[in-house]
């Protein structure tokens, strides 16, 4: 299968496998139950297997990847457990987030994150459902960036890269309120420095999703049953 990755020319391979690997599940680019082959992968990126196979240990050291045998490398396929477990990590560590950014985000910040609603916006309106879903994910990091968590900014990337793949299966039939609107609120909180609102605000556009999700999950069982 064409995957979606680009040549790299890079020196240092072995990052750069994984960070294309990684920024792929994070938006949705990898699907749920995908199978990645190393020699398609490594052709495809114009490597060696050697950085292909080991960033794929690595994301499936960090449960990124399933792998079933040494030749069947899956993306997981989550179920309602696994992902409710995720969305409670995120309304908690993103809530904290947003109630720190509040107090601590900078006009540059401000303006960085008012720069990507507005690019979602435009990708929305046109339709653009990767660039959509890459801006979407970008976002959340931004908040994390204006709260000066390095650590929250680790852990909420690898939640996204286990959920992306889910993210990205429901957000084509969010409507224009769940997959942006919140995001206008919680800038317009972060500029009022109510940290409260803003906390509410993040914690509303995880949960707006939920429904969606837990259907895909549904179909996605029945079918495998």
């Amino acid at each position: 299968m064409p995957y979606p990755f680009d040549t790299i020319t890079h020196t240092y391979l072995g990052s750069n496998v994984y960070s294309q690997l990684r920024n792929a599940l994070i938006t949705g680019s990898l699907k749920p139950d995908d199978r990645l082959r190393i020699r398609e992968l490594a052709s495809q990126l114009g490597t060696s297997v050697t950085p292909v196979r080991d960033a794929i240990l690595q994301l499936a050291k960090e449960k990124a990847l399933v792998l079933k045998t040494p030749k069947d490398i899956r993306v997981p396929v989550l179920d309602s457990a696994a992902y409710l477990e995720i969305r409670t990590l995120r309304l908690n560590l993103e809530g904290l987030g947003a109630e720190t950014a509040a107090r601590l985000a900078t006009s540059n910040d401000l303006k960085r994150i008012d720069a990507n609603i507005q690019l979602n916006l435009e990708a929305i309106n046109n339709s653009d459902l990767p660039e959509a879903l890459r801006l979407n994910s970008e976002f959340h990091f931004l908040i994390a960036e204006a709260a000066r968590m390095p650590l929250l900014r680790s852990y909420l990337d690898s939640l996204w890269m286990r959920a992306g793949p889910l993210i990205a299966q429901a957000y084509a039939h969010f409507s224009l309120t769940m997959a942006i609107e919140h995001h206008i609120e919680v800038l317009n909180a972060l500029r009022q420095q109510d940290a409260a609102a803003a906390k509410h605000a993040i914690q509303a556009d995880i949960l707006d999703g939920n429904q969606k999700m837990l259907e895909f999950i549904a179909v996605s069982q029945e079918a495998a049953s």
